[in-house]
């Protein structure tokens, strides 16, 4: 057992231990106050404070061919989708707008050549009529028709009623109708045809175009015709013989 005297005297070692630890901790102080801090590794009061660092420069993500992200942009992949698809209803718009503007030219093209081909067909009608003689029946219709379209060719009038009037009054529609009482006929030119016309009357007034036969129904009505618009002015103005 240890002498009480021995426990309560103080130890040189201790104190020496104690002074050297004070002395070490001074001289660190120095040192460091010696040492001039950073002024964003100073600490603070108030507790630490965040400082701003700079970060390396970010570059786009690339996944499968796809940027996911573009530094400073709505760079995801969804953004970028819905860029795409704007882009391509655009496209698609534009297309559509172009295939408009085609189909209408080619409308107008389509109908420029059908308004082409019309008046072709037309022209080639007109000049197959002007090349084929015209067809008339073989009547009295057809009789008068031909001779009033040989009048216009040599400017005589005539209308259709005003000789078919004359024609039914003088022959009853009979072209070989022929008078053999009359004054002309004592003369020995005897009226014959439809309008009821002598030889010399015929042969003076024959009309260019017709047959050269005073029996002929259209070269007849249109000597008539003729005889009648030189006295009267047409056959329009024939009521009764003349």
């Amino acid at each position: 057992m240890l002498n009480a005297t021995f426990l309560n005297r103080p130890s040189k070692l201790r104190t020496y231990s104690v002074a050297g630890v004070t002395a070490a901790g001074a001289a660190a102080a120095l040192v460091m106050a010696g040492t001039p801090a950073a002024a964003s590794d100073a600490p603070s009061d108030q507790g630490a404070q965040k400082t701003a660092t700079a970060q390396p420069a970010k570059t786009a993500d690339v996944k499968d061919g796809k940027v996911l992200d573009v530094p400073g942009q709505r760079g995801h992949e969804g953004d970028l989708t819905n860029a795409k698809a704007q882009g391509s209803i655009l496209d698609k718009d534009a297309q559509a707008g172009e295939n408009k503007k085609a189909k209408s030219g080619d409308e107008k093209s389509g109908k420029a050549e059908k308004a082409d081909d019309r008046a072709k067909s037309d022209a080639a009608s007109r000049s197959a009529e002007r090349s084929e003689p015209k067809k008339y029946s073989n009547n009295l219709d057809g009789w008068i028709k031909e001779a009033r379209d040989v009048m216009k060719k040599n400017d005589i009038p005539g209308s259709y009623d005003g000789i078919k009037r004359n024609v039914m009054r003088e022959s009853a529609g009979d072209p070989n109708a022929v008078n053999n009482w009359d004054v002309n006929a004592q003369k020995g030119t005897p009226s014959k045809g439809l309008l009821q016309v002598i030889q010399p009357t015929f042969d003076a007034y024959h009309v260019k175009g017709t047959e050269k036969d005073l029996t002929d129904p259209v070269a007849n009505i249109a000597a008539a015709s003729n005889y009648a618009a030189d006295k009267y002015g047409s056959m329009d103005n024939v009521d009764s013989a003349y």
